[in-house]
């Protein structure tokens, strides 16, 4: 096990700014799941830890040990690519011993770890087969061993499942978790898959335009996101955004819709207190509203129901308040029509309150 602290990162490509004093603490036995879009700068943090790129300003500590300008080779990492960048004319054994006896580590030794990985990827059966003869999650789970057999401080994943199926992801992602509890292992994961990161991560670093816009347990990035970029990328469907300017102040704070209609949030948790008429957006999850009820502790609004999708285990209704596009889980025999309005209510101390400005959380 080892750390893992990323010190005012510069990356630059030509006039090109990746990352720019980025900083990232990562610790002992933390899985860190860095999520983002295409383009947000993840992959590139994650390769400067692993020492594939040359960096243009700050430091890469790995274990105490400063690595900023070590060869990959001298970090002590273990690193597994999107691509499986398996050795084709080597057998599965081959391919897991080919960097220990490049090492000169003795064959007892290589034989023991082999072993080892095998055993904890449940893939001794097939060792003595080639990559053409195995299925894409036997392949990954291989090119995972060859980082398991080395001695290394840190793991890195680089978006591993991404050319999966479905089932497949969800098995491995599994596979995975556990591998991190039997292994307790300092492990740094790239994806753009919001569940995988939700799923494995101690801590989630939701990053865009190459900076992290918050690093927190997946319970709270999910619950108390802190602007509106986080809230409307974390959540599938996405969280429900409803415009409207905050009025009532330290009274009863309400958010006003275009319409003339008020959506009460008594009961909200304001960072600060609202300044009366500050242009505002709401935002709720689709499993946060209720449908046709009469709480009067809830914020209320009405919709205009356009479509249902059902989706086995529930449903998802589609509809609008005023311009804004929302959708509510409702259950699997719920009946509504389109074209019918219904009411929804929210608790407001669930719900998320952002500047319509800036995007933050108020």
């Amino acid at each position: 096990m080892a750390s893992v602290s990323v010190r005012d990162l510069d990356v630059t490509f030509g006039h090109l700014k990746v990352l720019e004093k980025l900083n990232l603490e990562v610790e002992e036995g933390e899985f860190i799941v860095l999520l983002g879009p295409s383009g947000c700068g993840k992959s590139t943090l994650l390769n400067s830890v692993a020492g594939l790129l040359d960096i243009t300003d700050g430091e890469i500590w790995i274990a105490g040990d400063n690595v900023t300008w070590k060869e990959p080779k001298d970090r002590h990492i273990g690193m597994v690519f999107q691509s499986y960048a398996l050795y084709p004319r080597m057998t599965v054994e081959g391919n897991l011993s080919f960097g220990l006896k490049v090492a000169r580590v003795p064959k007892d030794e290589i034989k023991r770890r082999i072993d080892g990985a095998a055993s904890l990827l449940q893939i001794e059966s097939l060792l003595k087969r080639r990559p053409s003869q195995l299925s894409g999650g036997q392949r990954q789970r291989v090119a995972i061993g060859r980082a398991l057999v080395r001695d290394v401080n840190v793991f890195l994943f680089d978006e591993p499942l991404s050319n999966l199926d479905a089932k497949l992801r969800t098995e491995l992602r599994v596979e995975l978790k556990k591998l991190h509890h039997k292994l307790n292992s300092t492990m740094i994961y790239v994806t753009h898959d919001q569940i995988e990161a939700l799923t494995l991560a101690d801590r989630v670093a939701v990053m865009h335009g190459g900076v992290i816009q918050q690093l927190a347990p997946p319970k709270e990035i999910y619950r108390r996101p802190v602007n509106r970029f986080v809230a409307g990328f974390v959540g599938s469907p996405a969280m429900n955004f409803i415009e409207g300017t905050l009025v009532g102040g330290k009274g009863a704070p309400a958010l006003r819709l275009p319409d003339g209609s008020e959506v009460v949030l008594a009961g909200y948790d304001f960072i600060d207190v609202p300044g009366e008429g500050r242009p505002a957006v709401l935002g709720v999850r689709p499993e946060q509203v209720e449908l046709a009820s009469s709480e009067a502790n809830s914020g209320i609004f009405r919709i205009e129901v356009s479509l249902v999708d059902p989706m086995g285990a529930d449903s998802l209704l589609w509809g609008s308040v005023g311009a804004d596009t929302v959708s509510v889980r409702i259950g699997p025999d719920d009946d509504y029509k389109v074209g019918e309005t219904v009411t929804g209510h929210f608790f407001p101390d669930h719900a998320s309150v952002f500047d319509a400005a800036t995007g933050a959380r108020l």
